[in-house]
C-alpha cells in the first residue's frame, strides 16, 4: 500500500485535507435553493463510502509496504473493526447536526464554531491517545483557535442583532456538532497499526479503517438521517419518495460533497502514520478557515452584519491561522 514517508508529505497531504474538508459544503450551498439537506446527505455519504473504496482498492492494495486491503480485512479482529465503524457512527453524529447547521446559519458560523470545538477536543483527546509532537506549540495554537470560536461567537451575535432571519439554533447545533465530533478520530486511529510500515495482526490498515469507518456512517445514516427527514429542525418534513424524485444534478452534487470529503478524511489518515494523530486532525481541521473564507467573501453570509463585525472576522482569521502555523510547527 503507498505510504507516506516524510513530515513534509504528511503536511502537504494535511493541507489538501483542510481544502476538501472547508470546501465540500459548498456543494450544499448549490443545491440548497431546490434540494433539502436531508435529501442531498444520502448522497454525501454515498459519495464519502465510494471514494473509500475506491482508495483502498487502488492505493490501499498497490506497493510492497504495509498491508494490501483484501488481505488485511480478512485479518481483521472484530473489536478493530467495531472501533473503526463505531468512529463512523461518531462522526455522522456530529456531521448531520452540522450540516443542519450550515443550512440554518451558513457556512461561515457552523465551520468555525463547530469544527473549530471539534478541533480542541480532537487535538487533546488524540495527544493523551499517542502523545506526538511539541505539547507546547501544539495547545499553544488550540489556545488560538478557541479563541477564534469566541470571536466568531461574537460576530454572530452581532449580525444575529441586526436581523430577524438569524436563528440561536444554528449556534447551538454547531456547538453540539464540535463536542461530538472531537472524538470520532481516536476510534479509527485506534483502529489502525501505528506504523503503517509494519502490520499488525489483527489492525488494519489506514485504508480498511477508513472504508469500515464510511460503512458506520452509512449504516447509522439509516437511523440519524430517517429521524430529521421525518422530524426536522426546520421546515416541513419529508420522505424517501421525495429523495427518489431528486434530478441528477441534484444526487451528483451530493455524491460530489461526499467524494471531496472523502478524499480529504483518506489522505489525513494515511498522513497521521507520518505525524501523529493529534496534529494530523488538528491541522486538517484548519479547514475552518477555508469554509469561514468560503461563507464570508463568496456566499455573502455577513453582508448585513453591523459595523466593526468585520473587524471581529478578520481577527477570527487572524487567530486560526497563527493557531495553525504552531499546530504544524509543533511536528
Amino acid at each position: 500500500m503507498f505510504i507516506v514517508e516524510t513530515y513534509t508529505t504528511a503536511v502537504l497531504f494535511c493541507i489538501v485535507t483542510m481544502l476538501c474538508w472547508g470546501s465540500w459544503a459548498n456543494t450544499q450551498k448549490l443545491a440548497a435553493g431546490h434540494w433539502r439537506f436531508e435529501l442531498f446527505y444520502w448522497d454525501y455519504v454515498l459519495g464519502i463510502l465510494l471514494l473509500s473504496l475506491l482508495f483502498a482498492f487502488t492505493l490501499g492494495s498497490t506497493g510492497e509496504g504495509g498491508r494490501s486491503f483484501i488481505p488485511d480485512v480478512q485479518q481483521a479482529d472484530w473489536s478493530n473493526i467495531g472501533s473503526a465503524v463505531w468512529g463512523g457512527v461518531l462522526f455522522n453524529a456530529a456531521n448531520i447536526l452540522l450540516v443542519a447547521a450550515i443550512a440554518i446559519a451558513g457556512m461561515s458560523v457552523a465551520f468555525p464554531v463547530g469544527i473549530g470545538l471539534a478541533l480542541v477536543v480532537g487535538v487533546i483527546v488524540n495527544y493523551l491517545a499517542q502523545p506526538l509532537g511539541n505539547a507546547l506549540l501544539l495547545f499553544g495554537g488550540v489556545a488560538l483557535v478557541a479563541a477564534a470560536i469566541l470571536l466568531n461567537a461574537t460576530a454572530y451575535r452581532k449580525l444575529a442583532s441586526n436581523t430577524q432571519v438569524v436563528s440561536t439554533k444554528g449556534l447551538v447545533l454547531s456547538v453540539v456538532a464540535g463536542l461530538l465530533m472531537g472524538f470520532f478520530y481516536k476510534y479509527v486511529a485506534q483502529a489502525m497499526f501505528p506504523d503503517f510500515t509494519q502490520p499488525e495482526a489483527g489492525k488494519l490498515s489506514p485504508y480498511t479503517a477508513v472504508v469500515f469507518f464510511a460503512l458506520g456512517i452509512l449504516l447509522s445514516n439509516f437511523l440519524f438521517n430517517t429521524l430529521l427527514m421525518y422530524r426536522p429542525f426546520v421546515g416541513e418534513p419529508v420522505s424517501y419518495a421525495d429523495y427518489f424524485r431528486g434530478t441528477s444534478r441534484s444526487h451528483l452534487t451530493g455524491v460530489a460533497g461526499g467524494v471531496i470529503w472523502s478524499i480529504g478524511m483518506s489522505l489525513n489518515i494515511i498522513a497521521s502514520g507520518e505525524a501523529g494523530p493529534a496534529i494530523s486532525y488538528g491541522l486538517g481541521q484548519g479547514a475552518t478557515v477555508v469554509a469561514a473564507l468560503w461563507g464570508i467573501y463568496i456566499w455573502k453570509e455577513f453582508k448585513n452584519a453591523p459595523a466593526g463585525t468585520s473587524t471581529l472576522l478578520n481577527l477570527m482569521l487572524l487567530c486560526y491561522l497563527i493557531g495553525l502555523a504552531l499546530i504544524i510547527a509543533a511536528g
